[in-house]
């Protein structure tokens, strides 16, 4: 069985000209060819800036840019037919479909309703800071467009816990909204704050059986609807864990499959959270690694003063390699976003040999570090700057290395603070596979370093082309392989 490895094919400032799922189509095949087996969708649904909308800012998930709702027809990524027919193209080039689910807010609601309110400690979200009193809240989703096709639900205030935004007095601030279905906020594993549960728009109100009817009966829409092979759910660290729990296994259960599922718990340093959470949800979706995704971002910083032999530490690939989805960036980590904390670029080869040649984890590649992206956004000063994200320099070729090479078991050796490496023996089922990997974030260097009695006589070649020369491997099956400075190799069998 093939390597698996996910590509996340959007990034935050891809272009609004409707082309994404036209260029995904495109290129399906060739992204099989070399070597991906999973593509991770943008969130679908109509945004409240239609096509404008990255798609976190969900306004109506049942409409995948099929009806003129906040300004356009299609979405950001181009129209309905569109995306069917590039999850067509994924599947008939044998790769897998994850789509992204927004669970925690709704945006742009259609209406106002009189609602009744406490305002709440933005710092400390279990601290209320008034006596329950009206305010004007964006409540009422009824869907003008859609005019109740696929589903007639209205959504209201019943539906939500919290919102941020008084039409009335044009006040910003955070309220818990009082309704029928509990008291304040809902429990959640995250504690900062106080209570983590409101992050933004209409805070959904789990507690509100209808509303987890509603939820369920769109998934089962959606998977009729664009026939999706996992998911990825944004936000999980402000939704309640027994709703995500309740809902895959709804899904699971009705798709009867297994499907994959990754949540966002983005909570760098501190992998002790990410593993609450797994507690929480019995283990029934993979995480995000982004306490791995803090040490790349500080070893590419600190450059020879980081000591590569805790590039594992406190991680959760490290800690439960069956539930870490590894990346090097994502939409949120880029530059100008939200999360911004990028791995240099001098670094990601390295970064990336670490999370696509190894035993543990499974690999997600970000767009721009295959593709490249240049745009230009506001800062967190204000003031303009002009990005430049170039690929990734052998992304390819690392991809390729993973699909062919990195196979069988792997000895480590993790073992100086600028120079460490593994090989992987290679095993039966791929003829030709098994490689030795090392890399260095000071001078040039070399490891002797056992592959296997196997390829005794053997010669070696850095598949990157970075080193020149050949490494033979002696009779015990090791040999002396070398890396530049500041630089990866992967030597496999000539």
């Amino acid at each position: 069985m093939q390597n698996g490895t996910i590509l996340q094919f959007f990034h935050w400032y891809y272009p609004t000209d409707g082309s994404l799922w036209k260029r995904l189509a495109a290129e399906a095949k060739r992204l099989a060819d070399i070597g991906f087996t999973a593509i991770w969708l943008p969130p679908a649904g109509k945004g409240t800036n239609g096509g404008y909308s990255v798609g976190y800012d969900i306004y109506d998930p049942y409409d995948l840019g099929e009806f003129d709702q906040k300004g356009s027809v299609r979405t950001k990524y181009g129209t309905r037919e569109e995306l069917l027919g590039a999850i067509k193209a994924v599947h008939d080039a044998g790769m897998e479909v994850y789509v992204d689910i927004v669970h925690n807010h709704l945006a742009g609601a259609d209406e106002a309703e009189l609602v009744k309110v406490r305002k709440v400690d933005p710092e400390d979200r279990t601290k209320f800071i008034s006596e329950p009193f009206d305010i004007e809240a964006f409540t009422k989703f009824t869907y003008p467009g859609r005019k109740g096709q696929y589903s007639p639900f209205i959504w209201d205030f019943h539906c939500f816990t919290g919102v941020d935004y008084d039409n009335k007095t044009k006040e910003t601030a955070i309220y818990s909204i009082l309704n029928d279905y509990g008291e304040g906020w809902e429990d959640v594993v995250d504690e900062e704050k106080g209570n983590y549960d409101y992050l933004m728009y209409d805070d959904i109100e789990f507690r509100n059986p209808y509303v987890r009817e509603e939820l369920k009966k769109w998934g089962e829409w959606l998977y009729k609807t664009v026939s999706f092979d996992g998911v990825r759910i944004d936000a999980v660290k402000h939704i309640a864990p027994d709703w995500e729990n309740e809902w895959l296994d709804h899904m699971r259960k009705f798709t009867g499959k297994n499907f994959f599922a990754v949540g966002e718990y983005w909570a760098p340093g501190n992998l002790p959270l990410l593993l609450k959470y797994i507690e929480a949800t019995q283990g029934k979706m993979s995480l995000f690694d982004a306490s791995l995704h803090h040490n790349l971002e500080a070893a590419s910083k600190q450059g020879r003063d980081y000591d590569l032999t805790r590039i594992f530490q406190d991680t959760l690939v490290a800690a439960r390699p069956d539930l870490a989805v590894t990346v090097v960036g994502n939409h949120d980590t880029q530059p100008l976003q939200s999360l911004e904390a990028p791995v240099d670029p001098w670094f990601k080869p390295l970064a990336y040999a670490l999370v696509l040649l190894r035993e543990a984890g499974y690999p997600c590649v970000f767009y721009p570090d295959l593709y490249g992206a240049k745009y230009t956004d506001k800062g967190h000063d204000g003031k303009d700057y002009e990005i430049y994200m170039p690929g990734v320099e052998n992304i390819e070729k690392l991809v390729q290395a993973r699909k062919r090479f990195a196979y069988g078991p792997q000895r480590d050796y993790l073992d100086h603070a600028n120079c460490i490496g593994w090989t992987r023996e290679g095993d039966a089922e791929h003829p030709g596979s098994g490689c030795a990997v090392i890399l260095s974030n000071g001078d040039d260097g070399f490891k002797t370093m056992e592959i296997g009695a196997s390829y005794a006589g053997k010669t070696f070649v850095d598949y990157l082309g970075k080193y020149p020369g050949t490494v033979t491997i002696d009779d015990g099956g090791k040999g002396e392989f070398h890396v530049c400075g500041r630089a990866v190799s992967v030597w496999v069998v000539t």
